[in-house]
C-alpha cells in the first residue's frame, strides 16, 4: 500500500505547464512518500505559461514566470489543495522569461527573448513587487539560427548565496553577476566562456561547492567546470557525452541534475528521449558516462530530483506526461516506476 497523500501539510509537488499548448497551468499534486506516484490535487490557470516554478524557502509561496512575449511573473499562495494567486502577476521588463530563482531577499528571471536577467522585490506576504533592476547580456555565437543574440536561459544563486549565475545559449556563455540585497541592483562581476556553438542551457552545483556541470543545447555534451566562490569565477575544463556514442538524429538536451550525495548526475535529452546517466566515482571533475535509458514519453523538458534523492521525475512535454524513476543507489540507473498526465509538462517542483 502506498503512503498518505491526502493532508495539506504532506509532501506536495507543482507541475509547470504551457497553457498555449494546452496544458493546466500550475497543478499541484501530493506525492505518496512510499511509491514516488504523484495524485493530482487541482490546477490554476491563472498565468499564461507558467514553464518554471519555484517554492519560497517555508514552502508556503509559489513563484512562477509566464514565459510570453510580454513576460511576467506571479506568486501563488499553495498552503491550500490548489495554487491561488496572491496578487496580479508583475512585468518582469524582459521578454520570454523561461526559468526563475530566489537569491538575495528577490526573485530573478532570466529572459530567453530579450537576453536579460531581471531581479523583482519581494513583499513582507510573498507577493511580488515591481522590477528593480535589469542585467542585459551582449554578444552572440556561430550558429545563425539560435545564436544571433543572447538568450539567457536559466539564473541562479551559487551555494555559497553570495554570486548569481546566469546561463546563455545565445552568447556561448555563463555570467556571474553580484546582487545586492538592498536595492535589488545586478552587476555583472565575470564572464566565462565556453566553447563556441556548444549553445548552454542549464548548469547544476557538485554538493562540494567547488565544481558545476553546465548541460549544452546545441551540442549533446555536459560542460565541467571548476567553481571559485572567493572569486565568483567559473572555469571550463572540458566536455563530456551525454549520449552513447554514434547516437544520431536531433538531440536537445535539456536539464542536469545532481545527486545529494554527489555520486552521480543526470541529464535530460530531448529528441533522443532518454535520460543519461553520468557517475562521479573517480572524481567531481571526471564524469563517466553509464548509459541512457528511456525518459518514459517525448520529449523531457525538465528532469528533478525529489527531496529524498530517490528518484527522478522527467516532465515530458510533447507526449503530455510526467513519469518518475526509482534510482539504483549502487548504479545510479533508472528505472521507471509510474506516470501521469500532464499535457504540455515543462517542470516540477517540490515542496
Amino acid at each position: 500500500m502506498g503512503g498518505t497523500v491526502g493532508s495539506d501539510k504532506g509532501a506536495r509537488a507543482f507541475i509547470g505547464s504551457f497553457t498555449t499548448a494546452g496544458g493546466h497551468g500550475v497543478t499541484a499534486a501530493a506525492v505518496d512518500e512510499e511509491t514516488g506516484a504523484l495524485v493530482p490535487l487541482g490546477s490554476s490557470a491563472a498565468v499564461a505559461n507558467p514553464s518554471f516554478l519555484a517554492p519560497s524557502p517555508d514552502g508556503r509561496v509559489l513563484y512562477a514566470v509566464g514565459e510570453t512575449s510580454d513576460g511576467t511573473a506571479a506568486a501563488f499562495d499553495i498552503t491550500g489543495p490548489v495554487p491561488v494567486l496572491l496578487a496580479e502577476p508583475v512585468p518582469v521588463d524582459g521578454a520570454g522569461p523561461t526559468h526563475l530563482a530566489l537569491g538575495a531577499g528577490h526573485l530573478l528571471t532570466a529572459n530567453y527573448d530579450s537576453g536579460s536577467v531581471t531581479a523583482l522585490a519581494i513583499r513582507p506576504d510573498g507577493a511580488l513587487d515591481r522590477a528593480v533592476s535589469v542585467l542585459a547580456h551582449h554578444g552572440s555565437g556561430p550558429d545563425p539560427d539560435r545564436q544571433r543574440e543572447p538568450h539567457a536561459h536559466q539564473v541562479l544563486p551559487d551555494p555559497s548565496g553570495r554570486w548569481i549565475v546566469s546561463v546563455d545559449l545565445g552568447t556561448d556563455s555563463v555570467r556571474v553577476c553580484a546582487l545586492t540585497r538592498d536595492t535589488g541592483a545586478l552587476r555583472l562581476h565575470s564572464e566565462a566562456a565556453l566553447r563556441p556553438g556548444s549553445g548552454p542551457r542549464h548548469l547544476a552545483f557538485h554538493p562540494d561547492g567547488r565544481h558545476a556541470y553546465v548541460l549544452n543545447e546545441l551540442a549533446p555534451t555536459l560542460t565541467v567546470c571548476r567553481w571559485d566562490a572567493e572569486e565568483g569565477r567559473l572555469e571550463p575544463l572540458g566536455e563530456n557525452p551525454v549520449v552513447e556514442d554514434g547516437a544520431s538524429g536531433e538531440i536537445y538536451p535539456s536539464e542536469v541534475v545532481v545527486g545529494h550525495d554527489g555520486r552521480f548526475l543526470w541529464a535530460a535529452n530531448r529528441g533522443h528521449d532518454s535520460l543519461a546517466v553520468l557517475a562521479l566515482d573517480e572524481g567531481a571533475d571526471r564524469p563517466r558516462f553509464v548509459t541512457t535509458v528511456g525518459c518514459g514519453g517525448h520529449w523531457p523538458r525538465d528532469l528533478t530530483l525529489d527531496p529524498s534523492g530517490r528518484r527522478l521525475y522527467a516532465s515530458n512535454e510533447r507526449s503530455g506526461d510526467v513519469t518518475w524513476f526509482s534510482i539504483d543507489p549502487a548504479t545510479g540507473i533508472p528505472a521507471r516506476a509510474g506516470s501521469i498526465e500532464a499535457p504540455a509538462a515543462s517542470c516540477v517542483v517540490f515542496r
